[in-house]
């Protein structure tokens, strides 16, 4: 994920470096994670760059908590698409034993530790395909987006975060 993200970096250094990490906080597998690796790499402000982040993370949660279904029943009616469809659902649903057992909080939990496979988007389509209800999967990942926001600042941007705020 870092080559990708130092790629990206470089290849959009001449954009706006707000964009850029917007651009990449809305992207499955990067989301709010990649999106503050790069926002330090480019050196955006801690501030700007946190806030940024988050909403690029989030915007795409309710479209995945509300449409997904719909989408990948479409999807199925097709030979190359319903087998992607078919093996995502697959893969994701592999990831469903710690929200079987913690529900809302295993849900914050896999949303909010960075590590490769969770996130804003897959806690969204996991939360979608196990049927949890939106009152409740909604929060769940607002409340991972905040956890996996405050380990990657300490990560990217160190203590100086903290100290700075004040």
């Amino acid at each position: 994920m870092n080559k990708l993200i130092d790629w990206i970096a470089v290849t959009f250094a001449s954009w706006n470096h707000e964009l850029v990490i917007f651009i990449i906080s809305l992207f499955p597998i990067l989301e709010l994670r990649g999106g503050l690796i790069a926002a330090a790499l480019l050196q955006v402000p801690y501030w700007k760059a946190i806030i940024i982040c988050m909403i690029g993370n989030i915007i795409p949660i309710p479209f995945i908590l509300l449409l997904i279904e719909k989408i990948f029943k479409l999807l199925k009616r097709f030979k190359t698409t319903g087998r992607f469809v078919n093996w995502l659902e697959t893969k994701t649903l592999k990831k469903r034993a710690q929200i079987d057992k913690w529900g809302f909080w295993g849900l914050v939990l896999f949303v909010g530790i960075p590590l490769p496979g969770t996130g804003g988007w897959t806690g969204a389509l996991l939360a979608s395909l196990l049927r949890m209800p939106i009152k409740k999967s909604a929060p769940a990942i607002g409340i991972g987006i905040i956890l996996a926001a405050a380990i990657m600042s300490f990560i990217t941007y160190g203590i100086p975060w903290l100290v700075n705020a004040f």
